[in-house]
Order: C-alpha cells, then structure tokens, then sequence
C-alpha cells in the first residue's frame, strides 16, 4: 500500500521544511530482469530520504488495515459489531479507490452468527425453529449464469445433506447496490445464505470439522462442474462473513443485516483490502473463514498446491475413512 505519511503540527519556534517528502511505500517485489545497480540506487536513495528527509523506516507497515474488537467478558453484544464498523470505516487510507471513486479493493467484517435475527429468517422460510443453535453459510453464487446458479445451489444442498444436517432454506441477503461503483457491480454475485440445523447434537468443534468437509466437497464439485463463481464465504458453527468488493465506508450500508440491532456478537474481526500484487475480487475481500492478514502472500500458489499434493497420505483418526476420501 502507498502510505501518505503527514508530520505536523511543529514544535514551537521550529522552521518548517522547505520542502515536503512525500514517501510511498509498496511492497518491495523486483521484476526477474531488475539490475542490481537499480537496487542500489533505491537503497542509497532510500538512505538519502531517512537521512535528510521525513521518511523513518521504523514508520512502515505492511498493506491492509486489520483490527479486532472482543467483549473480554466474551458475551454477544451490539457494540462491539458498532465499534468493528466505525473501527473499520476509519481505515479507509488502508485501500485504493477505483477511478469510478466507489469501488474499493475489498472490506469486510467476520462476527458470531446472531441466533435471533437467524430464527426470525428461518420462520419466514415456513419451518419451526428446531432446538439447539442455527448454522449459517454464506455464499456467493452466479449472478448473471442462472443455470450454474441454480447447479451451484444444487452442489451446496446436497453436500449439506450428506453430512447430516437439515436444511432450512435459502435466504437472499439484502444488499443496496446504489452504494457500490460500477466495477464492483458488474463483476457481483449474487450473495445469498444457506440456513441449516444439525439434528443430531453435535458440539461446535464436530460441527466445524464436518462443515470443513462440506466446504471441500462443494469447492471439488464446483470445479468438477466449472462453476468458478460458487465460493464459500464462510461455513461454520460460530461465525459468519460480510464481505465484498466495496469500500471499508459502505459495509454497512451495502449489507443493511449488519444495521440490525440484534446483531450482536463477542468478537468482531474487520478488515481493509489493498491489492498489490493480485486484482480485486469480490472473493478475495477479506476476512476469509481463518484468517485475516497484513499483507499478501505472494506464495499462496505454491502453498496450496503443496497442500493439495499432500491430502492423500493426510490422515487423520478424528476423520472416517468415508471423508478421507
């Protein structure tokens, strides 16, 4: 990210500069062909500026803007989703703004899934509320494809199914697409959540793991499919994500859910995109399901592939033999 780095007010009596350095910072990715003279020009300049200039080097800090926000008493409550929101909005600087001056790199927020507003989503499905917690999926399904959409849903149901759970319904998520710019409009899904109850009982640590393995079951299928555009945003027992290709300032008017006084939650983690290396998709606005970083992994590629190379010897005993494959 380019960081603007403002110094001031001065000390009294102190003569300002006469001439002000701006310094903007990227991350520091040398193409294949750099000389190594380039390198040490950028250096000795680089020392020029900390030496003669505003620039400090113990100033820098990496790309996105993150940040958490927990009730230490680890009870739901309304502030600390109000608190993520502004907390959120006023890292704005950590992102780029497109040339339509509305769409953003990505910004989003992960929380606890609020049971109330949930059950009120599920009544309007038709079903009673089952005992016990309501999980909810959020996922991104083909707008514009209504074939593959309909397919899509098909690959999420199924694999739910599968693996015991009940599905409740489906629930289109309110979002005001006035608030978002042309480009980040033209390239949006179409975001809807699947509602689910587990009959079964299962504690919150079994549910994640076969939620994990619903995930990846959908996530093959999709790619068996060639359906690119069905992504899951987050699957899980506890927590839920609202993100998209928009600016961190419009989070909350993009999706109306999260104005909603019974969304409250212990935790909140938000997050504020910059792209330096990748293009801005609405899939890789962050948080994702595990992590929400500083930064870019500029060897993710070769992660997952290295990954993806080891799942067949991968074993483990809190898995049957049905999911190891």
């Amino acid at each position: 990210m380019a960081h603007l780095w403002l110094f001031g007010p001065f000390a009294k009596g102190a003569t300002p500069p006469t001439r002000c350095t701006l310094t903007f910072k990227t991350a520091r990715k040398w193409p294949r062909n750099e000389r190594p003279e380039d390198i040490a020009r950028y250096e000795r300049e680089r020392a020029r500026l900390d030496r003669d200039g505003l620039y400090r080097a113990e100033q820098e800090r990496d790309a996105c803007g993150v940040g958490l926000v927990a009730a230490i008493d680890g009870q739901p409550r309304r502030d600390v989703v109000t608190l993520a929101i502004s907390a959120l909005k006023a890292v704005w600087h950590r992102g780029a703004v497109d040339a339509d001056g509305k769409t953003g790199d990505g910004a989003g927020i992960l929380i606890d899934a609020p049971r109330d507003f949930f059950a009120e989503q599920v009544s309007r499905t038709g079903h009673a509320v089952k005992g016990g917690p309501i999980f909810v999926g959020q996922i991104f399904l083909p707008r514009l494809d209504l074939g593959a959409q309909e397919r899509a849903r098909v690959i999420v149901e199924s694999e739910i199914i599968r693996a015991g759970f009940v599905l409740y319904g489906w629930r289109q998520v309110p979002v005001n697409i006035s608030q978002i710019g042309e480009k980040a409009n033209a390239t949006r899904p179409e975001i809807e959540q699947v509602l689910m109850h587990d009959p079964q009982g299962r504690d919150d640590d079994t549910v994640d793991r076969d939620l994990f393995i619903v995930r990846r079951r959908i996530e093959k299928r999709a790619l068996a499919s060639n359906i690119p555009e069905l992504y899951v945003c987050s699957l899980s027992a506890q927590t839920l994500i609202y993100k998209g290709m928009f600016l961190a300032a419009q989070i909350d008017t993009f999706y109306p859910d999260l104005k909603d006084d019974r969304f409250v939650s212990a935790v909140a983690i938000y997050h504020q995109r910059y792209s330096t290396n990748t293009f801005p998709q609405w899939r890789l606005a962050q948080p994702f399901r595990m992590l929400a970083h500083n930064g870019e992994i500029n060897t993710l590629k070769g992660n997952v592939n290295w990954m993806k190379s080891h799942e067949i010897p991968m074993a483990s005993d809190t898995f049957g033999d049905d999911e190891k494959t």
